[in-house]
């Protein structure tokens, strides 16, 4: 007999974007040339002072379990680094690590939220946002931005959606999938509003804080309302700024109740995250970032690459994203036509499935993200890839009917 599943998983979706990469995966490995425009994962390499932070823990022994929820050396070296860039005062009984950024999400919500307990996301959002909000029993409640907004909320949204049902908000900025990063004081006017609803708690996932252009200058919402600090977890994480995608090092912190909360659900679900991670992790928040800058020329580069394709490509367009890694292409206009090789176009997933089918171009669905009609690309990969991909692309936009 088969395994009967759980209730919670069948509220759930799998991931979007592991789902377009596992399937450019299978393509090659059938021979076929697929550009693979779906993984969010820096394509440079860890900086080499992080890796011989992991080597030198490993020839010294340190390969043993550590705290539940992080090295002291390392809280100590994230309450630096929060205070460093972002003007945030921790301590470690402020602080939590994990074994990555979506797991600190997880444990948050998982100790907080019960039957009926709302959380507000702007949309596009990163797929996993309304998935973890439902598999940890609450109601994902969406407000929705688009391209004439910059893919950005409005204070007047957010207000609208709050209900007295409202837990938290997420808010993630610079954002997968579109890059829209806010400005501080977007991010005041938003805060304007939470401040009127005492019961809401934030929740910001500042992953992409390092990557960002054009000036661009990254604020998070604790820093830019102090008074929003004792109800808000701030989020972050090495593996974007310091490509350290698969070393698996999340962290937040906030108010010690909330902290000690996600300290209970870890002691009983991952434990600590690996030890020899963690001791690189010390060694990225503590080194040089010197690389951040080359790093970002060469991905502002990719953008521009991209963007130039898409507004050369019919019935397409973007804007210019201020951070992270992600064009998100508005792709309305190409909505009921019929493709070169009469693949009808009835939506977004009918878009990208066909890109894949014909151009062997992957890109991931607007619906995964909350964010219809569009996809999303990432230029997290060669400049060669991505002046070959724009050029797929803007052949399969000439072929339209």
């Amino acid at each position: 007999m088969d395994i009967e599943l759980s209730q919670a998983l069948a509220r759930v979706q799998p991931s979007a974007t592991l789902a377009v990469t596992q399937k450019a995966s299978e393509l090659k490995a059938q021979g076929i040339d697929v550009i693979s425009l779906g993984a969010g994962e820096p394509d440079f390499d860890t900086p080499e002072h992080v890796k011989q932070a992991a080597i030198d823990a490993i020839r010294a022994g340190k390969t043993k379990y550590t705290a539940v929820d992080g090295l002291p050396e390392l809280k100590e070296a994230i309450c630096g680094k929060f205070k460093r860039e972002n003007q945030l005062e921790y301590v470690p009984s402020q602080i939590s690590v994990a074994p990555g950024g979506k797991p600190i999400l997880f444990n948050a919500l998982i100790a907080t939220l019960n039957p009926g307990d709302e959380v507000l996301i702007p949309a596009p959002y990163w797929v996993s946002y309304p998935e973890m909000v439902r598999l940890c029993g609450g109601e994902p409640k969406t407000i929705p931005a688009d391209i004439q907004t910059g893919f950005k909320i409005k204070p007047e949204a957010l207000d609208a959606a709050i209900t007295p049902q409202t837990k938290w908000f997420i808010f993630n900025s610079p954002s997968n999938p579109t890059g829209a990063g806010y400005t501080a004081e977007e991010i005041r006017e938003l805060a304007e509003v939470l401040l009127r609803h005492p019961h809401v708690w934030v929740m910001t996932d500042d992953m992409y804080e390092h990557i960002a252009y054009d000036g661009f200058r990254f604020a998070t919402m604790a820093e830019v309302e102090p008074n929003l600090k004792d109800r808000t977890l701030t989020t972050n994480g090495v593996s974007k700024a310091f490509a350290m995608t698969g070393w698996r090092i999340g962290y937040a912190g906030g108010p010690a109740k909330l902290i000690t909360a996600m300290r209970k659900v870890m002691s009983q679900t991952t434990s600590n995250a690996t030890s020899i991670s963690q001791w690189a992790a010390v060694g990225a928040l503590t080194g040089p970032m010197d690389f951040v800058e080359e790093r970002n020329a060469a991905f502002k580069r990719r953008r521009d690459l991209v963007l130039a394709d898409i507004n050369a490509s019919a019935g397409l367009s973007a804007p210019v994203p201020e951070g992270a890694f992600y064009i998100f292409a508005d792709c309305g206009p190409w909505i009921g036509k019929t493709s070169a090789k009469g693949n009808s176009l009835k939506d977004d997933v009918g878009v990208c499935a066909a890109l894949l089918e014909e151009e062997a171009v992957a890109a991931v669905p607007g619906a995964a993200f909350g964010g219809s009609p569009g996809f999303r690309i990432s230029y997290a990969t060669s400049d060669e890839a991505l002046i070959e991909a724009g050029k797929r692309i803007r052949r399969f936009a000439e072929g339209l009917e």
